[in-house]
């Protein structure tokens, strides 16, 4: 497993961050489909989906649903940067006027993800997961940690650690 570690200004669009950038286009590649369930304005992966019916993404739906949209084993990759804590989910469904239950506040909002993920990725498929930790898409649905970007911001914010992960065989 490769790790490297950079510096760089915080930035609330995680993909405007050079490095991350970077990152994310030395892994993308041509005629694959790479699918963002949070991509907000971003076009780096081929479909796009933003809860946010204001941003440029191809769909405006909950994250779990647009994942369920997919068939199984048909996506190459994909660009998981969620909400990452319980308050970033609970502040983002409320300022669409969703409703906020136990359900969106616990970590089994991003274990379904995961598994939709696993799902739909195809053998080999990559997820490039954004957070302030470094565990991924879990060994347990089948895959391994290939390469950690730490990024760090300085000061009081906290890193941005993008993982890459890859689909075993």
């Amino acid at each position: 497993m490769e790790i490297e570690r950079k510096w760089a200004m915080p930035n609330k669009n995680t993909f405007n961050i050079k490095p991350i950038r970077e990152f994310i286009l030395n892994e993308i590649g041509d005629n694959q489909i790479w699918i963002d369930p949070f991509a907000n304005n971003n076009k780096l992966a081929s479909i796009t989906n933003d809860l946010n019916p204001e941003c440029t993404s191809d769909y405006h739906l909950d994250a779990l649903d647009f994942l369920k949209n997919f068939n199984d084993s048909s996506v190459d990759g994909i660009l998981y940067d969620p909400p990452y804590s319980p308050r970033q989910v609970s502040e983002c469904y409320k300022s669409f006027g969703m409703n906020v239950t136990s359900e969106t506040t616990r970590a089994s909002f991003w274990s379904r993800h995961k598994k939709e993920i696993a799902r739909i990725l195809k053998p080999k498929g990559k997820a490039i997961v954004f957070g302030w930790n470094s565990s991924g898409i879990p060994k347990s649905l089948g895959f391994s940690i290939k390469k950690i970007l730490l990024i760090s911001h300085g000061g009081w914010h906290n890193d941005t650690i993008c993982t890459l992960c890859q689909k075993e065989e």
